[in-house]
């Protein structure tokens, strides 16, 4: 997610939003192909087999097609970016990757925006790769869905994610992204709230689950990405929104290892469904809070 950051502030003038929301769903995407895949390897030979497969992909495909065709910059095909009018040449000093990524974090740590940011990051990434994304195949199992289907329902996520992450792309070049977070987060908490209630409906109550989530996975990215290179500008995104997806990532191994003590001690995933469904709604007002004094709280075009 943060070379997508860069990729779209790089290569982009225009609609910058969307193609962020483009790179960004093609996570789910790949949930979408591996997912049920990678199931039925594990279920059929064992988890060895599957971390093969994976590395395999990555090595064969992923990592030749990415040598061959990928260039840093539109300077280096000689044109300017989609958008834009003039080429724009790489800074001339380059700096070691350590210190730019420390000078980063020092550099932002001073502002109150990044720490907001940062802290709704964080509830994002417990709210979705920790939790869902690590526990929704548990907690459907232990409902009586087996493991591949239960597969299914995470990969079909990514399904409708695909769509509210483009989508959310769109919005993110039209609208206030503070505004746009404020309802991903909220809309989030409260599905998450219902996600107990699904799981003892018929399978209609999980579907709509699915599907409703779905549209929410990570579609907060785009704005977050938006609202980081505007408070911190073009060149500086990689690195300061690195050290926010960074927060994302405690987030989720916050809520990977929290869920399971809780489905440990409590014979169930109620009580973290319902925690971090809590958090989602308590990141939405934290949202609000970003820049409030220089922008207008009201969904017009940004």
């Amino acid at each position: 997610m943060p070379l997508a950051a860069m990729i779209a502030n790089r290569w982009f003038v225009e609609r910058r939003g969307l193609v962020t929301g483009v790179l960004t769903a093609s996570t789910a995407t790949g949930n979408l192909i591996f997912l049920p895949a990678l199931a039925a390897i594990t279920d059929a030979w064992g988890w060895r087999y599957t971390a093969v497969t994976v590395s395999a992909v990555a090595f064969v495909l992923v990592l030749p097609l990415a040598a061959l065709l990928l260039r840093d910059r539109p300077a280096d095909l000689g044109v300017a970016p989609f958008g834009g009018t003039e080429i724009e040449h790489a800074p001339t000093a380059l700096r070691n990757p350590f210190a730019a990524a420390t000078s980063g974090l020092l550099f932002a740590r001073h502002s109150r925006d990044f720490w907001l940011l940062a802290g709704s990051f964080f509830i994002c990434g417990l709210s979705t790769n920790g939790l869902i994304g690590t526990h929704l195949i548990p907690a459907a199992m232990d409902h009586g869905y087996g493991e591949v289907a239960a597969a299914g329902l995470l990969a079909t996520v990514g399904v409708f994610d695909i769509v509210g992450t483009t989508c959310s792309g769109w919005l993110t070049d039209r609208y206030d992204p503070r505004v746009l977070l404020f309802w991903y987060y909220g809309l989030r908490g409260l599905s998450l709230l219902a996600l107990p209630y699904a799981f003892d409906s018929p399978h209609f109550g999980l579907i709509l689950f699915i599907v409703f989530y779905g549209l929410d996975w990570i579609a907060t990215v785009p704005p977050t990405v938006a609202l980081t290179a505007e408070i911190f500008g073009r060149e500086r995104v990689g690195v300061i929104f690195g050290w926010i997806f960074c927060s994302h990532m405690f987030g989720a191994a916050a809520a990977a290892w929290a869920a399971g003590a809780v489905r440990t001690w409590f014979g169930g995933y109620g009580w973290a469904f319902g925690t971090a469904g809590l958090l989602c709604l308590f990141a939405s007002g934290l949202v609000l809070q970003i820049d409030r004094a220089s922008r207008p709280l009201v969904l017009q075009p940004a």
